[in-house]
């Protein structure tokens, strides 16, 4: 799980300390050093652990640095430009900048980039790339013109891919965004046009990018708040031609639409991506970490002194976070609980800061491991009051529903399932095997949200048997003889065939609860496995209420449920599809199950039919259509027949 970890200062310097503030920050050949360059004339060397200055070199009075300060990871030197055209290079035993190695380039430079594992690249605002020893043995060499005239860069990131360097760059011209890729070892240049969305209207503000083998995944911070994202891939089939790549909207309102400094983002890996900037208008900047997998925030840190409008990407680990109430969790550790729901309450009362999430998520993992300690505190009340804040999400408090399972706590089970976005599909299991396992008595009992169920069950119980055998549900009816042997084995007995499709075959609250399972999100290929493990008992009370909310879903044009968040037709067929694949063998062996599978058999085939009459339907109207407009671009008077089948 990636962390912030603890702050420290870098720089005491006034962030706008030149006239542009701070040009870059930049790793040196040690870990623990970095070449601050602000934007007037000074470039500062600091070593990390001891919070000190190692050295500082300053250009001439008149002379502008204009381009960041990078080391040479290949000679351990350093390198910077000023007044856009000169290029200095030295080492730490040098002090005076005006008398080190100096060169005079024909063009002006945009950006110095230098990794480990390949020399110095210089990039001109042309859009011209030159490596750092060939433009050095001849500094007054011709650069060409890539971009075309109004076309600035505004963004640019060297990579390695299979040891090979990578350069991309972004330009804009009047509003429109343009990639380029430059390929080293086969000296191709591509160029990708991003396409915004349809009703997109904003402006990029700050980009960043990852890469692997074969797809630079380029991600943009935009002024509506929001971060996009487009794929690039490294090598494209045509490389001579101007090729289009679409914005996706990756993650939805991270910082505030209406800032425009200030604001940075960088990616730490595949699934987690950091954000610098004020997640409010009036709030101040914040540094946060977000999960794009489940679009969830992870952790986030207010920083109160401000910062440089820039954001690297460094080691992520768990050091030591502050805690977010000293109070609250100086009670948490010692109190009862209804002293800790009080100082809960005072708390939540109070005014929410930016890092809101995680200081709940922290609240959490202190009340779950005073139960860890001591088993007999189970502090309900306060983790339900904690979970309907809408802040929390599984990767934030991982033990939260384990603890909850181990109590067979319905209630709290229910709401994570409700709220939590990213529930791993070994726990919506174990979910499931207890939803459907607990008594009907204990259920009575436990306070559980019905608002997905109360729409259509109470319909069911007040219902008579004989009006339901006369409905026809979209066309099908449970006693009309169309499917030859399935049809005389369910014939057999009219009486249990209307009782099994027309009544609920579970109470109310258990509906509700199995609600919760039919909306979580899961992925097929891990959910698969661990529904092999449920009873098979347990497999066919949970088709059999499936099989009773399509025949409801069927009995409307519009093959829905009634209510608040009931579940979708696609839930239900896809869940009836989950365990039949999951557990069919095991299924078919069960006395019990043998009518609902011949129910369910029957049931689908009479939908065939339907949607194949439907079809019908679809092409006459077609035609109808077609003969209508002919018709419209005709005067002559005609005769016309429509056969329908």
């Amino acid at each position: 799980m990636a962390a912030l970890e603890e702050g420290f200062t870098l720089s005491a310097v006034p962030l706008g300390a030149g006239p542009h503030g701070l040009l870059g920050v930049e790793q040196s050949d040690r870990p623990d050093q970095f070449l601050v360059t602000d934007g007037g004339r000074t470039v500062i060397l600091y070593k990390v652990s001891d919070q000190k200055p190692l050295g500082s070199w300053s250009v001439k009075q008149g002379q502008v640095i204009t381009c960041p300060a990078v080391c040479n990871f290949q000679t351990g030197e350093y390198i910077v430009v000023h007044d856009n055209k000169v290029l200095r290079i030295w080492s730490n035993e040098d002090v005076n900048l005006d008398k080190v190695f100096k060169a005079t380039l024909s063009a002006e430079v945009y950006r110095i980039h230098s990794i480990q594992g390949t020399e110095p690249l210089v990039l001109f605002k042309e859009g011209a790339v030159r490596g750092l020893e060939a433009l050095l043995a001849e500094p007054q060499q011709k650069i060409e013109t890539v971009i075309s005239d109004e076309e600035v860069i505004k963004w640019t990131k060297f990579f390695m891919v299979f040891r090979h360097p990578v350069l991309i760059f972004i330009t804009e011209k009047h509003r429109n965004y343009f990639a380029y890729v430059q390929m080293f070892n086969s000296c191709t240049l591509s160029k990708y046009t991003l396409l915004l969305g349809h009703e997109e209207k904003s402006v990029i503000q700050r980009f960043t990018a990852s890469v692997d083998r074969k797809v630079i995944s380029l991600m943009s911070l935009s002024s509506d708040g929001c971060i996009y994202k487009s794929l690039i891939p490294i090598h494209p089939n045509d490389p001579e031609k101007n090729q289009r790549v679409v914005r996706s909207l990756l993650l939805k309102t991270v910082v505030s639409g209406n800032v425009r400094n200030g604001v940075a983002l960088t990616v730490l890996d595949q699934d987690h991506i950091a954000v610098l900037g004020p997640p409010l208008p009036a709030s101040k900047e914040c540094v946060s970490i977000w999960n794009t997998k489940f679009q969830t925030l992870q952790t986030s840190k207010e920083l109160p002194q401000g910062t440089s409008g820039q954001l690297r990407r460094r080691k992520i680990e768990v050091s030591v976070q502050p805690p977010p109430s000293k109070q609250l969790l100086s009670t948490i550790k010692k109190d009862s609980e209804k002293r800790i729901v009080e100082e809960l309450c005072k708390f939540l009362a109070s005014k929410q800061t930016p890092d809101f999430h995680t200081i709940i998520g922290d609240i959490v993992l202190e009340l779950l491991g005073r139960h860890k300690v001591e088993p007999s505190f189970y502090p309900r009340n306060a983790l339900m009051q904690l979970i309907r804040t809408h802040v929390l999400s599984y990767s934030l408090c991982p033990g939260l529903m384990e603890v909850a399972l181990e109590k067979t706590d319905v209630q709290m089970l229910q709401l994570c399932l409700q709220q939590f976005p990213d529930i791993p599909e070994s726990v919506t299991c174990a979910c499931l095997k207890i939803f459907l396992s607990i008594s009907d008595d204990s259920l009575q009992e436990a306070e559980i949200n019905m608002e997905s169920v109360s729409d259509y069950i109470d319909s069911v119980q007040e219902e008579k048997m004989e009006e339901q055998t006369e409905i026809l549900h979209n066309g099908f009816n449970p006693e009309e003889e169309n499917c030859d042997n399935c049809d005389r084995e369910l014939n057999k007995k009219p009486q249990d065939t209307a009782e099994e499709t027309t009544s609920c075959p579970v109470i109310p609250k258990r509906a509700a609860l199995l609600n919760a399972i039919l909306h979580s999100a899961y992925s097929e290929m891990f959910l698969l496995p661990h529904l092999k493990d449920i009873p098979a008992q347990h497999v066919t009370l949970f088709l059999q209420y499936l099989y009773f909310l399509y025949l409801k879903c069927s009995e409307n044009a519009t093959m829905t449920l009634p209510g608040l968040h009931p579940p979708t037709l696609n839930q239900i067929m896809d869940w009836i599809c989950l365990l039949l694949d999951a557990n069919f063998t095991v299924v078919v062996m069960i006395p019990e199950a043998k009518r609902l599978l011949l129910s369910l058999y029957k049931f689908v085939k009479s939908q065939i039919c339907i949607c194949s009459e439907l079809n019908k339907i679809e092409v006459s109207f077609r035609e109808l259509q077609k003969l209508n407009q002919e018709k419209n671009n005709r005067e002559l008077y005609s005769i016309e027949v429509l056969e329908l089948f």
